[in-house]
């Protein structure tokens, strides 16, 4: 049952448009899957009608339960909600630029931000609660995305670190959820207008924190996924009011409704050019955006960068015998070694997560590959092929052993997408998929 101040509120704002917004609540919602361009190419068995707004995103059948197949656990999509998909969509990232999503767990726009950036350039993901960010880091891990600094840090603290340092940065706020009440029952029973006001406040700090990173010229894409114009169009309005080298870009978006400046007082120019997802007009939840350009010419910031060094030996050695192409500077942490990317800032007194590409552990001049290698890898000169629906594939996700011939490390893969590793000898591959994982 939906809260009666939301009702009252959303009956007052919408007016004749009321008994269609709230009809919605009684359809069943829309699931979404998106594919991991990374890893995975062409639609699944089970994708549906394509989403309008994201070409690599799909609407599908719940009872399908994709989240239970191989190829999920392979990193070859990502179930999302379809609104959900269109901020990293407005922030339109390129490859080769320093990227950030702020405020990132548990990763699916991340993720579909990493995919745009196709591997090139440097994606920042930082979400501040500790156990949100191992999700985080854990979903940047299982697709395969090799180019991402995971980070568990407050903003402010980071834009202490990063002024004027990243191309585009998004800012998908913590909000009150309304749009999130068809499909999260805790949204609903932690709904209040209180809650709605401490959002905004805190929505406006993270909002400046931001701003003081992204570079001149740059695009910073704000959204929600709450309806409350305090959250939304407040925001906005008074951000621009403080930050008078903001203005709101106008994006053609023809999928969504325009933002609603008269819902409030002194509205600042250009609120009109932002969306809302409406529940009733589209095939997902409640959404808000705003596409915001910082004038100026883009100038490069002085951000010290991390002092890299050559990958040792052990792992230069198992690259060039088992034709892995990659090659760069690293860094390690303790005996784990990281691939990093090319502009990696400084990270002495930064939280990190992840730094780069996981490539593996150095344990007495012997080299232990990662599972985030093998998620990376496409192709390997020993693999075993497992179809998706096999008892072997299911075998291998509960960590038992396979039988095989081949010898050393193996990669194992499902319909063609790597899955993890296994270790061969004396006819048997020992399971090398991470315990933590392994299905039960």
């Amino acid at each position: 049952m939906l809260p009666d101040g939301f009702i009252a509120r959303m009956r007052r704002l919408l007016g004749a448009e009321f008994d269609a917004f709230f009809a919605s609540y009684e359809l069943p919602r829309n699931t979404g899957i998106r594919l991991n361009t990374l890893k995975a190419a062409s639609p699944l068995p089970f994708c549906g009608e394509q989403i309008p707004w994201e070409p690599n995103g799909y609407y599908y059948d719940a009872a399908s339960r994709p989240g239970l197949h191989p190829l999920h656990d392979a990193g070859a999509y990502y179930l999302q909600e379809p609104s959900a998909m269109a901020p990293a969509r407005l922030l339109d990232a390129q490859p080769g630029e320093n990227v950030l999503d702020l405020c990132a767990a548990p990763g699916g726009k991340s993720t579909q931000i990493a995919a745009a950036m196709k591997g090139r350039g440097l994606l920042v993901c930082n979400e501040l609660h500790p156990k949100r960010a191992q999700i985080l880091s854990s979903n940047i891990e299982r697709l395969g995305i090799p180019n991402a600094l995971v980070l568990n840090e407050h903003p402010a603290r980071l834009a202490e670190r990063f002024p004027g340092y990243f191309h585009r940065i998004l800012v998908d706020a913590p909000c009150s959820g309304e749009g999130m009440f068809r499909k999260e029952d805790a949204a609903v029973t932690d709904w209040s207008e209180a809650t709605v006001r401490m959002c905004a406040e805190r929505q406006s700090e993270i909002l400046h924190s931001a701003a003081q990173m992204l570079k001149p010229g740059g695009r910073l894409v704000y959204s929600t996924c709450t309806f409350s114009p305090e959250e939304n169009e407040g925001v906005i309005s008074a951000f621009l009011r403080s930050h008078a080298d903001f203005s709101v870009e106008e994006v053609d978006a023809p999928w969504f409704d325009p933002g609603r400046p008269a819902w409030v007082e002194d509205p600042a120019p250009g609120l009109e050019h932002t969306f809302r997802l409406w529940p009733h007009k589209l095939r997902g939840e409640g959404h808000f955006a705003a596409v915001l350009r910082r004038e100026g010419d883009g100038a490069e910031a002085a951000v010290p960068a991390e002092k890299t060094v050559p990958l040792p030996g052990a792992v230069t050695d198992f690259l060039a015998e088992h034709h892995i192409p990659l090659s760069g500077n690293g860094i390690s942490f303790g005996s784990t070694w990281f691939l990093t990317p090319q502009e990696l800032p400084e990270l002495r007194g930064l939280r990190v997560l992840r730094a780069g590409l996981e490539l593996g552990e150095v344990r007495k001049e012997r080299f232990v590959p990662a599972h985030a290698l093998a998620l990376w890898l496409q192709d390997f000169p020993a693999a075993v092929d497992l179809p998706a629906g096999s008892a072997e594939a299911a075998a291998y996700l509960r960590g038992e052993t396979l039988h095989s011939d081949l010898r050393g490390w193996v990669l194992v893969r499902v319909d063609g997408c790597s899955l993890g590793w296994a270790k061969g000898a004396d006819g048997v591959l020992k399971n090398h998929y991470p315990k933590g994982l392994r299905r039960v």
